[in-house]
């Protein structure tokens, strides 16, 4: 028999009860009961999944794919808006992910809201209403969530809030600009806080926050989420990607710092970075191509990357542009990018077909300077005497570009490729090695007449 009348049950009392009562007490419960069970965050949630007690500025949840993470950050903001919160911020990786993920994704907010919700000081919350146009979620008794993408760090100059939510941020592409902007926004109340869920790429701003003792880190793999996931995809992804470098990060959310044979260091990379309004004016730049010469979905990326040096003979990367594209399009991207920086050249090996590469690039645009170069020696015998330019401080990695080029993946393949043991075709690092050997090896880094970059003026 239930020791509680089932008006008086609440999700936490039907946590603790034999399963026997827990059947007895749903069989009794009224519709609406049931529908306000099925809504109930702290009845299903796992307790990795419950924010912690403490005086952390940030719940990171680091969590392998499939753990629950988008779930247990709508659940944050819905707790928040429950607590009184009146404006809450949500950061999406891109303006698609907004509403794709965030809004109405199968775990988004408005999936996990209930008509039933209440404040809990009893008020009404009820359910909200989502505006596409002014991107805002909005509940009757005026709670506000407002959406920003880390593309645009600069929306986020002027609002102010008490709460944010800040969804896959390794991979957000501004994303040191991103998230300074957003702290001088988390002004509202006693004590602002910020939920992170990410599966975790080893980028300069996730290693600094998980250092950060104001930080409190979850941890969790996608096995941990194995009662809401298909056998079937546990069983392929366990086959293929236990024990690799990729099912540890994707997986098990280990942020993987340098393979041992690497050569590129974490530090070495940390301790080469500028900010973009740092960059002198630069008397070479180039576009370094890597193509591909298939555009399906298993064709390697295209490796495109823009350098250049200055008149003391330091060059700085200043922005990787690799994607998976078509001839024609990395070929129109090349050329788009040699006309934004004022470039002298593009650079492009040709290993895999030079004709095709030199058709596709002047079949777009006859006018652009192409220097064709072919490998005669190993990748790792090309990256050497690049990696020993760095150690020599005489390379610097440009942060934050207006249009998001960032350098995160290309660092990322940097530390991890070794000659031995890596899997796939380092695209970036190949175009960077390109790049770096133009304009630093070649003995083409001689001081020119002509200033063709200028940080001032921007791109």
């Amino acid at each position: 028999m239930l020791s509680k009348p089932v008006t008086f049950i609440t999700a936490q009392t039907l946590r603790e009860m034999p399963d026997a009562e827990v059947q007895e007490a749903l069989a009794n419960m009224s519709k609406r009961q049931l529908e306000e069970l099925q809504k109930e965050y702290k009845f299903w949630a796992r307790p990795e999944q419950i924010e912690p007690q403490g005086d952390h500025n940030v719940w990171f949840l680091n969590c392998g794919r499939g753990f629950g993470k988008t779930w247990t950050g709508a659940q944050w903001v819905r707790e928040k808006a429950k607590e009184g919160h009146k404006r809450i911020a949500c950061v999406a990786s891109t303006n698609s992910d907004i509403e794709r993920v965030m809004v109405k994704g199968e775990s988004g907010l408005l999936a996990l809201c209930s008509k039933y919700d209440k404040t809990y000081k009893g008020k009404e919350l009820g359910f909200p209403e989502w505006s596409p146009t002014k991107r805002t979620l909005t509940w009757a008794n005026g709670a506000k969530v407002e959406f920003y993408s880390a593309e645009e760090p600069e929306r986020l100059r002027g609002p102010q809030f008490s709460a944010a939510w800040c969804d896959e941020l390794a991979a957000w592409k501004k994303d040191e600009d991103t998230w300074d902007m957003l702290q001088f926004c988390l002004r509202l109340g006693k004590h602002p806080k910020v939920c992170v869920t990410t599966t975790p790429k080893s980028t300069k701003l996730v290693r600094k926050l998980l250092k950060d003792p104001k930080t409190h880190v979850t941890t969790g793999s996608t096995f941990d989420n194995e009662a809401n996931l298909a056998g079937t995809y546990l069983n392929a992804v366990r086959e293929q990607y236990e024990g690799t470098r990729l099912g540890r990060q994707e997986l098990y959310a280990e942020v993987l710092e340098e393979n041992e044979g690497a050569l590129w260091t974490t530090d070495t990379l940390d301790g080469c970075q500028v900010d973009r309004d740092k960059v002198p004016d630069l008397t070479r730049i180039v576009v370094a191509l890597d193509p591909a010469v298939t555009s399906n979905a298993e064709s390697d990326m295209t490796g495109i990357v823009v350098a250049g040096v200055d008149v003391n003979g330091k060059a700085y990367i200043l922005g990787d542009y690799t994607d998976r594209l078509s001839p024609q399009g990395w070929a129109a991207k090349a050329i788009e990018l040699y006309h934004q920086y004022e470039a002298d050249r593009i650079v492009a090996e040709v290993n895999q077909g030079g004709d095709m590469v030199k058709h596709t690039i002047h079949g777009e645009d006859e006018s652009v300077p192409l220097k064709m170069v072919r490998a005669s020696r190993g990748k790792y015998a090309r990256a050497e005497p690049v990696a020993a330019l760095y150690e020599r401080g005489l390379v610097h990695h440009v942060r934050n570009q207006e249009d998001g080029a960032n350098l995160n993946e290309l660092e990322t393949q940097m530390r991890t490729w070794e000659p031995l043991g890596s899997i796939g075709s380092p695209d970036r690092l190949d175009a960077c090695v390109w790049a770096l050997t133009e304009l630093m090896l070649n003995g083409y880094s001689k001081p020119q007449l002509k200033l063709v970059y200028s940080s001032n003026k921007g791109l």
